[in-house]
């Protein structure tokens, strides 16, 4: 699995810091997403597809490999 993230989309609400935060991180200057683990590893699986399920202006997804 590989996370993408699209910051032009990114609205900077944050569900995916708060639900895989060693996954995700926010630029401090306009909150926009950062994705600190482009493949999480089994323990950050789920939080991380959950996290990409609630952003709610879908500025992220996944590629299965």
């Amino acid at each position: 699995m590989r996370i993408e993230a699209n910051p032009a989309v990114c609205i900077g609400a944050g569900q995916c810091v708060m639900t895989a935060p060693d996954v995700f991180d926010q630029r401090d200057e306009d909150a926009v997403v950062v994705v600190r683990q482009p493949r999480p590893g089994p323990a950050d699986e789920a939080a991380a597809r959950e996290a990409v399920g609630l952003c709610p202006s879908g500025a992220l997804s996944l590629r299965e490999e």
